[in-house]
């Protein structure tokens, strides 16, 4: 019993709370798009503004410069080279993540001190990468809401980390064994598997510029730590107990952990059939634009479009007594008041608050 009493008194709360429009089926919820149930969407992709994902390619040039053997030596440039690719998120308008795929190979030398017999040693680096990127959109992040010039340009920066593997080798005239077959030479080397004791992590910068809707071309400089020490060459170990008066090569610095730079141009593939991708989207300065524009815009509001003949202040789209005197108060059906409904309106009713009749100014008797 008093759970019918209940649904009776719940009905007409849940008829009059409704919309005279009807949901048209189960899965369409209102959302910040929609005004209200009786213009719905589901907020799904298609709900979307603005374009969210990328894939980004590039390459150049890859130095090592922390290390014991240099890319650079003896005012030389021992060029390397990098490539990358990666699948792009962008999560809000300033902070976006890149899981990326790295590779390439650098070329580094270096004297040991105390052995002049071994030369300068030659050594390379080949290495591939599996890395998560933050990124960072410092010029949405900084950007003044009334910065009105085109945005074109945007300065990203970048941290993360994620495992390698590598292969060194290195030659000199000492430290290499000889053997009797071509080559004559075999290389001090280093095979570090992919895996999670070769951590690496890599930070940097780089300046993006919108081509257009769908490419962004950016230059990049990364500063690359392996945290290893033998990923210059250098070999496997800090000393040779065997032959003490020899000093290897990871002891020519004091540094335990080799890192490189890379300075790479690439390009990236914004993917989706919005024209805005959200890294170029700064919801501030779209807030400002509006509310600019609307200052600075001079609008002739026109209020009633068919006039006020009667000039009651109530347009004729709507007004119920087009020929309402002048002077007199109106209601907002542009009806004369009659405050006493004695049937002589305020304007020449002379006891406003008292009936009488017509032939009397509405004043009683």
């Amino acid at each position: 019993m008093k759970l019918g009493l209940l649904l009776l008194a719940a009905l007409p709360i849940a008829t009059y709370a409704q919309d005279s429009i009807a949901v048209s089926s189960y899965d369409e919820y209102p959302n910040t798009f929609s005004s209200g149930s009786a213009n719905v969407q589901p907020f799904n992709n298609k709900a979307r503004k603005f374009n969210d994902w990328s894939i980004s390619v590039g390459g150049g040039t890859a130095l090592m410069t922390f290390a014991d053997l240099k890319s650079v030596y003896d005012k030389k440039v021992n060029w390397g080279w990098n490539a990358y690719a990666s699948v792009d998120k962008q999560i809000t308008h300033v902070f976006g993540l890149s899981l990326q795929y790295q590779m390439g190979k650098t070329k580094q030398q270096a004297e040991l001190p105390n052995n002049p017999a071994a030369g300068v040693a030659n050594a390379w680096t080949k290495y591939q990468q599996i890395s998560l990127l933050g990124d960072i959109n410092f010029s949405n992040l900084f950007r003044r809401v009334d910065n009105m010039s085109p945005y074109r340009w945007a300065l990203h920066g970048y941290i993360g980390g994620g495992v390698q593997s590598y292969k060194t080798e290195l030659i000199d005239l000492d430290g290499s064994r000889w053997s009797d077959v071509p080559p004559k030479r075999i290389p001090i080397s280093v095979d570090q598997k992919l895996g999670i004791e070769s951590f690496f992590m890599q930070a940097g910068v780089g300046l993006k510029y919108n081509a257009s809707k769908l490419i962004d071309i950016e230059a990049r400089v990364m500063y690359v730590n392996s945290f290893d020490e033998e990923f210059d060459g250098g070999g496997v170990s800090r000393g040779n107990e065997t032959a003490p008066n020899r000093v290897d090569y990871n002891l020519i610095n004091d540094s335990y952990s080799d890192a490189m730079m890379t300075f790479n141009l690439g390009l990236s593939f914004k993917l989706g059939k919005h024209t805005t991708h959200l890294a170029w989207h700064d919801p501030l300065q779209e807030t400002y634009s509006r509310i600019h524009t609307l200052e600075n815009t001079n609008v002739d509001f026109v209020v009633c479009e068919k006039g006020d003949q009667d000039n009651d202040g109530v347009c004729d789209d709507w007004d119920r007594q087009l020929d309402t005197p002048a002077g007199a108060r109106v209601d907002g059906a542009g009806v004369a008041l009659d405050m006493d409904l004695d049937g002589v309106i305020d304007l020449y009713d002379k006891c406003v608050t008292v009936p009488g009749p017509v032939e009397n100014a509405g004043c009683p008797k």
